[in-house]
């Protein structure tokens, strides 16, 4: 069993920038694909980015490869989402997930998930 809490969300104006940060308890080892989701309102959820968390490689959907920029710090078991040059079409609630290996942007790979949290990106 995996427990992940996100924190960070916000409104923010566009162009601006937010850090989402998941707290990450339990199995982390056996689930080493850790990876961020976002859905909104009437879409489905879409993959954004993940990493392999023993060994950092990491992989980014094309529609936030550039902006976002997905990290961990093993030592505090925090994944991180770093999102800049945020555009209204961001607006989402965000997920962290995890899952076992291999890692890729699917949501049936992920068996764990978070609450999310909102974002928020006014014109």
């Amino acid at each position: 069993q995996v427990q992940l809490v996100e924190s960070g969300g916000g409104s923010v104006q566009a162009g601006g920038s937010l850090r989402l940060s998941c707290a990450a308890s339990g199995d982390t080892y056996s689930n080493a694909c850790m990876g961020w989701f976002r859905q909104a309102p009437g879409k489905e959820r879409e993959g954004l980015a993940h990493i392999y968390t023993r060994g950092g490689g990491t992989s980014y959907a094309d529609s936030v490869k550039g902006r976002f920029t997905i990290s961990q710090d093993n030592a505090k078991n925090t994944l991180y989402l770093q999102m800049n040059s945020l555009k209204p079409e961001d607006i989402a609630m965000y997920y962290c997930a995890a899952g076992p290996l291999p890692c890729d942007l699917a949501t049936s790979r992920f068996r764990y998930w978070g609450r999310g949290t909102q974002v928020t990106v006014s014109s």
